[in-house]
């Protein structure tokens, strides 16, 4: 009912995709935007809490020493280890630490006050983060195998026949397009979609009850209010869920490229 009147209702404009093109100087591909900013910011206050907290390590630790260890630890041993095996994930936890940390950071901070802008909402920042893994990925697996080796381990053992061009076909174009491309449009279209939700209860919530002539629409106000916290309070699951899922995901195909099948 609520909604149907705010459409009804003149003067309301739903937030759309110029919503999140916020430049501050500039414009085009070169524009200073509150992406950016807010990008760099994360990587400011990332790197001052992890140095602040190496620092001054203590036996007893302080509850943000407990906190950047517990991350770490999920990182070494739930993702590297776990996926990667014991012998080679050492070499990547630099790698899945980083990615982690920034994409959590970077998804947080959207809905942290005064920043509210989700980053990762802008395709260029998850699209040069897949650049990295997928680079990483390929690069290792030439590395530990060689170019001929690694491109055969494309076709499962087993195969023969008439079945290994179209499945070394299809395993290539995995490899090269479909991975990095959903690993890419995954966190983006989840930092997109859920902030645009949020923005439309928000917006449509301070419309109703400050613009709107309606007395009834005041009243119904209440509910895209109510809307705009549960929304919040998920889109933080949401975020850590992506921040989690694109380390995995970046852990997977580093194993599968050291593997003798991937």
């Amino acid at each position: 009912m609520s909604a149907q009147l705010l459409a009804s209702a003149p003067g309301f404009e739903a937030p759309g995709v110029e919503d999140f093109w916020q430049p501050f100087a500039g414009d085009g591909a070169w524009a200073l935007t509150r992406a950016s900013i807010v990008m760099v910011l994360s990587v400011v206050v990332l790197v001052a809490v992890l140095v602040a907290v190496t620092r001054k390590l203590t036996l007893v630790p302080s509850r943000t020493q407990f906190m950047a260890e517990g991350t770490y630890s999920l990182v070494r041993n739930g993702l590297g280890r776990e996926i990667i095996g014991s012998h080679d994930f050492l070499r990547f936890v630099p790698l899945l630490f980083s990615l982690f940390t920034i994409i959590l950071l970077s998804n947080v901070l959207a809905i942290v006050p005064f920043v509210q802008f989700p980053t990762m909402s802008r395709i260029g920042f998850p699209a040069a983060l897949t650049l990295v893994v997928f680079v990483v990925y390929h690069f290792v697996g030439i590395k530990n195998k060689g170019v001929v080796n690694y491109f055969k381990g494309l076709v499962p053992a087993g195969v023969t026949g008439a079945l290994v061009v179209p499945i070394f076909l299809l395993e290539l174009i995995t490899d090269l397009f479909t991975r990095p491309v959903t690993l890419a449009l995954r966190l983006f279209g989840n930092m997109f979609a859920g902030h645009i939700l949020l923005l439309l209860f928000v917006t449509g919530a301070d419309y109703m009850l400050r613009t709107a002539d309606s007395g009834v629409l005041h009243v119904l106000s209440v509910g895209p209010f109510l809307g705009a916290f549960v929304m919040t309070a998920f889109e933080l699951l949401v975020e850590v869920l992506q921040a989690y899922i694109f380390t995995l995901l970046a852990a997977l195909y580093i194993a599968g490229s050291l593997a003798d099948e991937h």
